[in-house]
């Protein structure tokens, strides 16, 4: 036996102990595995966990069985053996960080598997040898692919050791049934004493599953590849630079946008300095849409907060070349052809290195102000202090608070009026429908996982572990990297269909307590000091309208002035998608903020 095979096994012990076990323990416990492979299959997490903890119990029992009856000499024997039990101590008592790296030791078995099976290449017949070689080549492409997809690695193994405990109980059961196999394949060679036809019958077997083995590990890589086809690519220009002026809105680098910019239209993108919602120091990117046909006279800006793309670095909208298709800004022609400049930014976190502020108030109007700030210093633009703000969706929510933040954070800039479309504007009212309505459906897991990551980065009293299960962890953490408009968001889909099959993923009221606090926190009541003008999709899919009313309400309710639409028949997407009616009242509203016009009679 080679020597991975014998560390191997150190990881699986418990099958040893069976060896020599009498007949009716040996089917007991096959039994038994049998009934606890299939519970935990259909339950991720508890596998993973019941995983790690049995990784452990071998380890432990390899290294007590290496004192007692080891074969290495006493002080060696010993060494060893304290090894083994102090990894097997590990396993149990740090199981999250034990789930986290089994991603990387699947990999690493994987390859290691692989390449030790090369010498067999030598060996058997022709059949053989092929079907070797392409257990080998899978071995590594699946290890290979074990890296690239970490959660659903997780959750996959975690469903195959269930699957791997029922096919071992049935070992244990078809074990206990050796005097009966006995008598039958003696039965059997008396009546057939020449095999020839099942040496040929294994022979076209074992070229059908070499074929098999090949055709799924092919298919395996050209999915991944198409998953990660097209991804975002974070170039020099998002990076940091050495030195970083302290005061926030200051203009660090500026290029032409790569991408495909409107017709009429140049496009430029900033790096500029901007704040966290403590304060601190943080760096952030936009672009800047210039029409190539000014008014004379200084350009009218308008600010665009956009909605949700992920939570990661690279779901930056200005990293997508064809953003203006996917992400596109609503109206983004008629303000061209205006003469509006539009300043987009992509919030701190995303694009730039730093901590992304989702559904987080603060973060996203000091964002969206500071890329205002910026954007005044391009060399040959120039841009007056006055600005409409946009926002759609979770931009929505940041158009609220931009224009509520305004006076206070950047005073010499003017809000002339804002339109927040669709607005996540009351997040935990919305966090309350989408876990009621919904469950624990793959789109609640990573809505969720949106949402708690960057509230446990910026909040110190909102605990990610206190909320998440041990074993799901590093998969939530994973699955909630990709972005909304990557092809990669399926694998994230899946891993979020496994852990929510049976097990509970997350702990604890997630509307509830510090973190419910923390997501009322991040409704904003105003005030604000320009006109607001509030208008959602009637058959909205995403926000329920009933969120829309509640909240409008509740500002009439306050005093605020305000302008509200509803467009029955239109869904989250299709309120600003072309075509819409709304598109139309957006334009000229916006115009007659920029005419200086009085702001339309209160709806409320």
């Amino acid at each position: 036996m080679s020597d991975p095979d014998v560390r191997l096994r150190r990881f699986r012990a418990l099958p040893g102990l069976f060896a020599e076990a009498p007949t009716w323990l040996v089917a007991t416990v096959g039994a038994a595995l049998v009934v606890l492979g299939a519970l935990i299959a259909v339950r991720p997490l508890t596998s993973l966990w019941v995983l790690a903890v049995y990784a452990g119990a071998s380890c432990i029992l390899s290294g007590v069985a290496e004192l007692v009856r080891g074969r290495r000499p006493g002080i060696l024997r010993m060494v060893v053996g304290v090894v083994w039990i102090v990894v097997g101590i590990a396993l149990i008592a740090w199981l999250g960080v034990s789930i986290a790296l089994l991603p990387i030791v699947m990999a690493a078995l994987l390859v290691v598997g692989g390449l030790s099976d090369l010498p067999r290449l030598r060996q058997g017949p022709l059949s053989a040898r092929v079907l070797t070689a392409a257990w080998i080549l899978a071995q590594i492409a699946f290890g290979v692919l074990a890296l690239l997809w970490p959660d659903l690695t997780s959750v996959t193994v975690a469903v195959l050791f269930g699957l791997r405990a029922v096919v071992f109980g049935l070992t244990l059961l078809w074990r206990a049934l050796a005097p009966w196999r006995r008598r039958l394949r003696a039965t059997r060679a008396s009546r057939d004493p020449a095999p020839r036809g099942r040496i040929i019958a294994a022979a076209v077997g074992r070229w059908v599953a070499a074929l098999l083995v090949v055709a799924v590990s092919a298919g395996a890589w050209m999915v991944s590849l198409d998953l990660r086809a097209g991804l975002p690519v974070v170039d020099a220009f998002y990076s940091t630079p050495a030195e970083v002026p302290d005061a926030p809105g200051a203009l660090l680098r500026a290029d032409a946008w790569p991408g495909t910019a409107p017709a009429g239209a140049h496009v430029e993108r900033i790096l500029y300095t901007t704040t966290d919602l403590h304060g601190a120091p943080a760096v952030a990117s936009a672009i800047v849409v210039i029409p190539d046909t000014l008014p004379d006279g200084q350009a009218r800006v308008v600010l665009w907060d956009h909605g949700t793309t992920g939570i990661a670095r690279d779901c930056a909208p200005s990293l997508m070349m064809n953003m203006f298709d996917i992400q596109g800004i609503p109206a983004v022609a008629q303000a061209v052809s205006a003469g509006w400049v539009i300043v987009a930014t992509d919030y701190s976190g995303q694009g730039a290195a730093g901590d992304f502020p989702y559904l987080i108030g603060q973060g996203e109007a000091r964002s969206t102000l500071d890329a205002f700030r910026a954007a005044r210093h391009l060399d040959g633009l120039d841009l007056p202090a006055e600005a409409v703000v946009w926002g759609h969706s979770q931009g929505g929510h940041a158009a609220l608070w931009t224009g509520a933040l305004a006076a206070e954070y950047a005073p010499e800039l003017h809000i002339l009026g804002v339109a927040a479309v669709s607005p996540a504007a009351d997040p935990r009212g919305l966090a309350q429908r989408i876990i009621g309505a919904a469950g624990s459906s793959p789109v609640t897991t990573l809505a969720v996982a949106w949402v708690l990551i960057p509230y446990s980065q910026a909040y110190d009293d909102v605990d990610f572990a206190a909320q998440v299960a041990p074993a799901g962890r590093a998969i939530v953490r994973e699955m909630s990297a990709r972005c909304a408009s990557q092809p990669g968001l399926l694998v994230s889909v899946l891993s979020a269909i496994g852990v929510g099959s049976g097990d509970r993923l997350y702990l604890g009221d997630l509307t509830g307590g510090v973190l419910g606090a923390r997501l009322d926190d991040n409704k904003t009541l105003g005030p604000w000091g320009a006109p607001l003008l509030i208008a959602w999709g009637g058959s909205d899919e995403v926000i329920a309208p009933a969120l829309q009313h509640d909240y409008v309400g509740e500002l009439c309710a306050a005093g605020v002035d305000l302008t509200s639409h509803e467009y029955p028949g239109l869904s989250h997407m299709g309120v600003v998608t072309e075509g819409s009616g709304f598109l139309p009242l957006l334009v000229s509203w916006t115009a007659d903020r920029f005419a200086g016009r009085a702001a339309p009679p209160s709806t409320c």
